[in-house]
């Protein structure tokens, strides 16, 4: 089975940077970013990237380079990013929100990192690398001295722009890298497919360490749109609302779990600026529509949901779907919708054959989005990229892992994950599933499953409740289950809490979820 996304076309050299510098060619006073108090215009973004950019050529970090990114969201972050680009190497985000610990972990999996640039208040978490640690504000007056004109570097579509951390199989952070090509052709179907413009202005809300926000950070700039910037380190629902009520932002880019607190904030303050924005693009996780129900079928809201479908290691978003189309039945999953364009999803078994039309298989990306593979690799993460013949032709696709089918309309369904599922007495389940099960019991906002294994080895669910009002009885809560579930899928105990914890990157942390059983009851999480 296979969804064909439209086949547009790109110009010669799809390169991300040259957008912006179009842009600010040709609106020179447009205002580019806003993070705070400061305001920079294209013309002024423009040249503070060209000298960064020629600090780094003439350090030898040019094309081919990775160069790290250690900085809180400001416009700082995003000269090294544009600069970086422009010198023709790709950039490597170290998000500063992350624990210590895991950030030293991190700047060991690079190969030949070039330098880092950071600033007073992150120089300090990246001391440790062997590569160098450059600061912007000090290097203000070097930078000065050099010409704001774009050094002449060629850059290509094959040439890597980004590389992401993303989990791997093994437990340890894997290194995606992203092309050029595909960062290019996801914003030019976003433009396009949604006529984003100039007043299509963005406001990131997700952790810099995030594949989503790399796209989340250009987008507007490609367009030649103004980019709002948080000064907060971590997602703040209520500054992020307030810079929504304040300014004209236009366009929101998230995970499911944000969206949530985005909305709670808005109903319980009978506000309607989230409603009021002309689309929020969100996903990375699955959909709990019932969070968001209420509020996008109400009377007054404007806003399109694109729920979308991606992995880091095809750029981000293969797929989208306009929620408005969606009516749910009680056992329904939200679509995740077509292909973008010069993507195509393929539907395959185990030995990567077709499916037919309707049966579920292996969700696998093909097209202008899928990477360069995972940089110092050669273990079996890589194997996820792979050749496949289709009508004749070999392929070259990211198996993603995940599980799928394609319903009656022709959109995509993502079931969960291939191995996600676990025995629970015999019966191999998918926790997902209980969750969209709780989700729809009365009395329950949001819940969350978790795997665990008793004193004996056996493994059994557990299960965080976030009431809508009072505790919920625990009887209740399984006869519910019950009515719709096989008994071996009602989780062995449900734990009510007052908010589902969210990663850094705005999903929910399952890893503090566990952590916090082990330190509550002492069971072993899986």
């Amino acid at each position: 089975m296979i969804l064909q996304g439209k086949r547009v076309a790109l110009p010669p050299a799809p390169v991300v940077h040259r957008q912006f510098e179009a842009h600010a060619a040709a609106t020179p006073g447009a205002l580019a970013v806003v993070c705070g108090d400061e305001q920079v215009t294209y013309a002024e973004l423009d040249a503070r990237a060209n000298r960064f950019a020629r600090f780094l050529a003439a350090r030898g970090h040019g094309r081919g380079a990775k160069v790290g990114v250690c900085l809180d969201y400001s416009v700082d972050l995003l000269v090294a990013v544009l600069g970086t680009l422009k010198a023709g190497a790709a950039y490597v985000p170290f998000d500063p929100a992350y624990p210590a610990q895991r950030l030293q972990l991190l700047l060991g999996q690079v190969p030949d990192l070039a330098l880092i640039v950071a600033s007073p208040a992150t120089a300090r978490m990246v001391e440790s690398s062997a590569a160098d640690v450059v600061d912007l504000q000090q290097l203000s007056g070097h930078l000065a001295g050099l010409p704001a004109t774009a050094p002449d570097v060629p850059v290509t579509g094959d040439d890597l722009c980004y590389a992401v951390f993303t989990s791997g199989s093994t437990g340890t952070p894997k290194l995606t890298a992203v092309r050029h090509e595909g960062w290019f052709n996801l914003m030019n179907w976003l433009k396009l497919e949604y006529h984003l413009d100039s007043a299509s202005n963005n406001l990131v809300v997700s952790a810099f360490g995030f594949d989503l926000s790399q796209r989340a950070l250009m987008t507007a700039l490609f367009c030649g749109a103004t980019q709002y910037l948080t000064a907060s380190r971590n997602f703040d629902a209520m500054l992020a609302y307030r810079l929504l009520t304040e300014h004209d932002i236009r366009t929101v880019h998230c995970a499911s779990s944000t969206l949530y607190l985005l909305v709670d904030w808005e109903t319980a303050r009978g506000g309607d600026a989230l409603a009021q924005l002309d689309y929020v693009l969100f996903g990375g996780e699955p959909l709990k529509y019932e969070r968001i129900a209420n509020w996008a079928n109400r009377e007054g809201n404007y806003c399109t949901l694109l729920h979308q479908y991606g992995v880091a290691e095809c750029t981000d978003v293969a797929t989208s779907y306009d929620l408005a189309g969606h009516r749910p039945c009680d056992q329904d999953i939200a679509p995740v919708g077509t292909p973008a364009y010069n993507t195509d999803i393929l539907l395959l078994d185990d030995d990567l054959r077709g499916v037919a039309p309707g049966e579920y298989g292996e969700i696998c990306i093909a097209g202008a989005g899928v990477g360069a593979g995972y940089l110092g690799g050669s273990g079996p993460e890589n194997a996820k990229f792979t050749t496949v013949v289709v009508d004749g032709e070999p392929r070259r696709v990211y198996r993603t892992g995940d599980r799928g089918c394609v319903n009656e309309a022709g959109d995509l369904v993502v079931a969960g994950r291939m191995d996600a599922q676990v025995k629970v007495r015999g019966m191999r389940i998918d926790p997902t599933d209980v969750e969209r099960a709780l989700g729809r019991l009365p009395g329950v906002r949001e819940a969350a499953v978790v795997v665990t294994y008793s004193a004996a080895g056996e493994a059994e669910l557990t299960a965080f409740v976030v009431p809508s009002g009072g505790e919920p009885d625990e009887d209740d809560l399984r006869r519910g289950l019950l009515r719709t579930l096989p008994r071996n899928m009602v989780p062995a105990r449900f734990t009510a809490v007052l908010r589902l914890p969210l990663s850094p990157h705005g999903k929910v942390d399952r890893a503090a979820l566990a952590a916090s059983l082990e330190n509550r009851y002492g069971v072993t999480a899986a």
